[in-house]
């Protein structure tokens, strides 16, 4: 593909993520591309997707140096924009980013020379009964020793408004949006609506609504499925609920999940990819709904998501199932698959990965 711009989203934290940064830009010089970093701490406050993605030149692509969180910040620059984003990893556990340090230069090379596939994401977005805001006080509360806080989502202006559907907010998630309790002595209160139908009233730590994606994060700690990111669904999951039903529930992605504070509860925290992004009072609510727009990330090659999945988070076989001797091959099929069987997504055979994973 045609790259004439590019986006950093770096890590400044991590001194790898810092010279892998200058690797990047050093690329960009030989290869004549126009590189910006986009920093958003600058001025030491945050900045809206749209005001970061225009001080960089609205960028063709987005190359995150870092983690899963490095990675989400650009994907929510690149949801703003329709850019793609490659997700070079300097992680620990994440299941985002796609290449290794160590060939972001091979990488590179692989996008411009068309070697790549675009793998598409579903994204949520969100509608409110008012616009999200932070009182004050709350910021230095929720902060955990971050940086300043993403500004209030803004109002989507093209959508239609009013009568029972509420605001249209201009704000994407890749992962999940997140109703949490904000006293530590008091659950939070919700009614949790599936497709227009009250499915319960839940009092719990948090309730959440992720995406595929977003099934390995918070969902996943709350004890929620492990769903293949190449699916489409709404997983709703909540944490800690004083309830029996404590499962999750996954939904279609044309069923949206609404959920409403209860005029008992106390204050609840709204996070969007683990970004504080307002507060709800007693009677407020959201509407969680597939997005119509979706990320596009880069991909070198067959993404290897269940080999990821018993790899990061550190699977063994059970003792029964192994006691008969060998255990099972980590990659049973290795052969060609027949014709009929042609259309089917598998990883590669071990030794034939392409050199940029």
């Amino acid at each position: 593909m045609t790259v004439r711009r590019i986006g950093l989203v770096v890590h400044g934290g991590r001194g790898e993520a810092v010279d892998a940064a200058r690797t990047v830009r050093a690329w960009c010089a030989e290869n004549a591309v126009q590189c910006t970093d986009i920093d958003v701490w600058r001025d030491g406050g945050r900045h809206s997707a749209r005001e970061e993605v225009e001080s960089a030149g609205d960028p063709d692509l987005i190359v995150t140096l870092g983690g899963d969180g490095t990675f989400l910040r650009g994907a929510r620059l690149a949801a703003e924009h329709d850019a793609l984003v490659l997700g070079v990893d300097l992680g620990r556990v994440g299941f985002l980013t796609e290449v290794p340090v160590t060939v972001v230069r091979s990488a590179l090379d692989a996008v411009r020379e068309d070697r790549l596939t675009v793998e598409s994401r579903m994204l949520l977005t969100v509608r409110a009964s008012c616009l999200l805001e932070v009182p004050s006080g709350v910021q230095e509360l929720m902060r955990y020793g971050r940086g300043p806080l993403l500004p209030p989502p803004r109002v989507r202006t093209e959508c239609e408004a009013g009568g029972d559907w509420g605001i249209a907010l201009n704000v994407s998630a890749l992962n999940d949006v997140v109703v949490e309790k904000l006293a530590r002595d008091r659950q939070v209160s919700v009614g949790v609506y599936l497709a227009g139908r009250l499915l319960a009233s839940y009092s719990a730590d948090a309730v959440l609504v992720a995406t595929p994606t977003g099934s390995t994060a918070y969902s996943f700690a709350a004890g929620g499925p492990v769903v293949s990111p190449r699916a489409d669904a709404l997983i709703f999951t909540p944490v800690a609920p004083h309830m029996a039903f404590n499962r999750s529930v996954v939904a279609a992605p044309d069923e949206p999940i609404a959920l409403r504070v209860l005029e008992r509860s106390g204050q609840a925290a709204v996070s969007i990819d683990g970004q504080l992004r307002g507060v709800l009072d007693p009677g407020d609510w959201i509407g969680v709904y597939a997005a119509p727009r979706r990320l596009r990330a880069v991909r070198l090659g067959p993404m290897d998501f269940y080999g990821r999945l018993r790899e990061r988070m550190n699977l063994t076989d059970a003792p029964a199932a192994v006691a008969d001797g060998t255990p099972a091959p980590l990659w049973p099929v290795t052969t060609p698959p027949p014709g009929d069987l042609a259309h089917l997504a598998l990883p590669p055979a071990p030794g034939d990965e392409p050199e940029t994973r």
